[in-house]
């Protein structure tokens, strides 16, 4: 299926509101059947319960892990029964209390947090809702469950109530205690269900299973969300996300797995996180595959030094000491935060680290992450961005995850690529961790094709050229680094990321002026001036227009992109244009061409006169009589400007392009459509102006015909 063909990814049967299932739905639970749930079903069963996904997805994978649907319904009503009878509400902890005490005996789901009494020598539960502590816990219970002791854990609990005259003793006894997790797992048959889905519907599986809608995702928006999971896929994994507010950063650490523990940035210490000398007893890292810092951002916010210095020496060498003995430990370490300032600004004035406390903008700190995540590229979350599709029972990804840490495919490209000789050892290992992170997740097996690997090679050099490139505006006696690689032939490929595409004269600007050069013969310098569609003449002396002839790429998730500096240097002055695309069917499709006439109606004199020619394929489908009263009525707008707008019907064009009578023809890799869809907000500013909005990827070559 086309891009242009199912616009709201979603199909829904005519008389009832469930959704229909997909192809690869079908497929899911053909494959997966039982340890995959339908992503919609936590929001019908969670109600006003606080609790995390996992806890929920948990309960729906052993009640409704299916696609029938009348099972799925009881799987529904038996898990909001159980919620209902055994999920502890603070407000009404003492009425669950006093069920207890007149059963005797109760079942809860809460959170319980165990701690080692030294004095008495015991351990103790408290329960997070249930307001209940010091409750006694065998040994074994706590030697099985290690988390307990850290940070806490979800569980289904058994409480007797027993009282006694010794007001020393607890009347709260533990019966039994099971942490919310899977019992079995079996990773051989993960790999062998893997095989049974292309790349594409491996990628939208996992992002189904994340709990987004993938129609709404290009592929780079994808590969965004998935490096979010990499720090449980991958020991040691050093991240950050900076960005604006509302776009789910600390979601997957909150919300995804079991082995994750996020945390608020102010609230760390040396002993919760590392080592308690005092005691002796293992912090976070210790217990946790991913240790993640909400709200890390904010120049004034407060920092222990000592936390930023054992802090360095953790990410850099998987180790620290308190000056008792040397500890290792393999949690991954996520920084997430918001930004005030858009990427332009921050470029211009500082560097896209600026929001960062003052202890940890600094260049030593800073080179120890291995990938920085542009938040600014991820949209707002949506409520339609949410999936109804099939996707993986946390708990079970989870799982997956975590088995995957015993995997490595940082080497998987060698064959193919080999990295720039002037990339350091640091800058390497960044790269190479979330290369390798990006292939366990997508290519479990190993097996992916060159084009595959190139493809994740160079978003993982991407991501550490970020941190870099904002380092060397830091620390300018850093030497800068050329970040690209070569190919089996020996052909060198650069990358670059896309904010320094999108704002090259901001992005090299601070560096330029900190190494005291203003030499315009810089290659980055003369890139700008290459990108430019149209050369402009000095001051004072009349411009002649010297347009760009050649190819040119834009990437996914770009802005600044507008058919006023795209098309309109190449349209102005003809009297007849001719447009070939074969989708202008939808109504947004329609929006699009439309703004290109305005453009041209507003480009020339009042008195003059352009003739319009689109040639299109007829929609066949039940939106015929639509798709003819959209254009009927582009062309009945458009008369009244003076441009004669008419429509040719040609069933078997492809190709899109744009042709004009005097000599320019523009061949477009999307056509018209390569703006993505935006909030639909009547006040989102994209909706007012392309440059606002993010492109698609497409690409866009410009030919002079000659004449003969």
């Amino acid at each position: 299926m086309t891009d242009t063909e199912n616009p709201s990814g979603e199909e829904r049967s005519a008389d009832t509101n469930t959704p229909q299932q997909s192809d690869l739905d079908y497929k899911i639970n053909l494959l997966f059947g039982g340890s995959v749930v339908r992503k919609d079903l936590v929001k019908a069963v969670k109600g006003n319960a606080i609790v995390p996904s996992y806890v929920l997805e948990y309960l729906l994978g052993q009640y409704a892990a299916s696609d029938n649907e009348a099972t799925i319904q009881a799987g529904i009503d038996a898990v909001r029964k159980i919620l209902a009878d055994h999920y502890v509400h603070r407000n009404e902890s003492e009425l669950v209390k006093s069920t207890i005490r007149e059963k005797g005996r109760h079942r809860i789901i809460d959170k319980v947090t165990v701690t080692l009494n030294d004095k008495q020598d015991v351990y103790e539960a408290s329960f997070a809702n249930l307001g209940l502590g010091g409750v006694i816990v065998e040994p074994t219970t706590v030697k099985s469950n290690p988390k307990l002791l850290v940070g806490g854990v979800w569980c289904i609990c058994d409480i007797e109530y027993f009282h006694s005259d010794d007001a020393r003793v607890v009347p709260w006894i533990l019966g039994s205690l099971k942490p919310i997790q899977m019992a079995s797992f079996d990773y051989e048959g993960y790999l062998t269900s893997r095989e049974g889905f292309n790349t594409e519907e491996w990628i939208d599986l996992l992002i189904q299973s994340i709990g987004f809608n993938p129609e709404l995702f290009g592929r780079r928006a994808k590969l965004l969300q998935l490096v979010r999971l990499i720090p449980f896929a991958e020991r040691n994994y050093n991240l950050v996300e900076l960005g604006p507010k509302g776009t789910g950063k600390s979601h997957i650490y909150s919300e995804f797995s079991p082995h994750g523990m996020l945390i608020s940035g102010g609230e760390v210490t040396v002993p919760k996180l590392f080592v308690n000398n005092a005691n002796g007893r293992i912090g976070l890292v210790g217990y946790w595959d991913v240790v993640a810092f909400d709200e890390f951002a904010g120049k004034k916010k407060r920092t222990d030094k000592a936390l930023v210095d054992i802090m360095k020496n953790y990410m850099a060498n998987k180790s620290f000491s308190r000056g008792v003995e040397t500890l290792g430990a393999e949690a991954s370490m996520v920084f997430v935060g918001n930004t005030s300032h858009n990427v332009p600004y921050m470029l211009k004035n500082s560097d896209l680290f600026d929001e960062l406390p003052e202890a940890y903008h600094d260049s030593a700190y800073l080179d120890r992450l291995h990938f920085y995540i542009p938040g600014w590229e991820v949209d707002t979350i949506r409520s339609e961005m949410f999936s109804s599709g099939y996707g993986f029972v946390v708990d079970y990804i989870a799982e997956v995850l975590r088995s995957m840490r015993n995997t490595d495919y940082s080497d998987r490209y060698q064959q193919h690529f080999a990295l720039g000789s002037d990339i350091s050892t640091r800058d390497r290992d960044g790269i190479h961790k979330t290369f390798s992170g990006l292939m366990k997740l997508i290519y479990p097996t190993g097996d992916a094709t060159p084009a595959e690997i190139e493809d994740l090679l160079r978003f993982a050099i991407e991501g550490r050229k970020r941190v870099k490139d904002q380092i060397l505006r830091i620390d300018t006696t850093m030497a800068a680094v050329n970040f690209g690689y070569t190919d089996k032939t020996g052909a060198w490929h650069s990358v670059t990321t896309l904010e320094e595409d999108e704002y090259p004269d901001y992005y090299q600007a601070r560096r330029v002026e900190a190494e005291g050069s203003t030499d315009s013969s810089d290659p980055s310098q003369l890139a700008v001036e290459d990108e430019d569609p149209v050369a402009t003449a000095p001051l004072g002396v009349e411009a002649i227009p010297q347009l760009f002839e050649g190819h040119r790429e834009f990437h996914e998730n770009q802005r600044g992109v507008s058919y006023e500096n795209l098309l309109m240097p190449y349209l102005r002055g003809a009297t007849e244009i001719t447009i070939v695309d074969p989708y202008i069917r939808l109504p947004h499709q329609g929006r699009n061409l439309v703004d290109l006439l305005a453009l041209l109606a507003a480009s020339k004199d009042p008195a003059d006169e352009i003739a319009v020619t689109l040639v299109t394929k007829a929609d066949r489908g039940e939106y015929a009589q639509q798709h003819l009263l959209m254009l009927k009525d582009i062309q009945d707008s458009t008369a009244t400007v003076g441009i004669h707008f008419t429509v040719t019907w040609d069933g078997s064009i492809h190709d899109r392009s744009i042709r004009t009578d005097h000599g320019w023809k523009l061949l477009l890799g999307r056509g018209l459509d390569i703006f993505q869809k935006g909030s639909g907000s009547q006040f989102d500013l994209g909706s007012r102006r392309q440059e606002f909005r993010q492109v698609f990827a497409f690409g866009i070559t410009y030919l002079r015909e000659r004449k003969q």
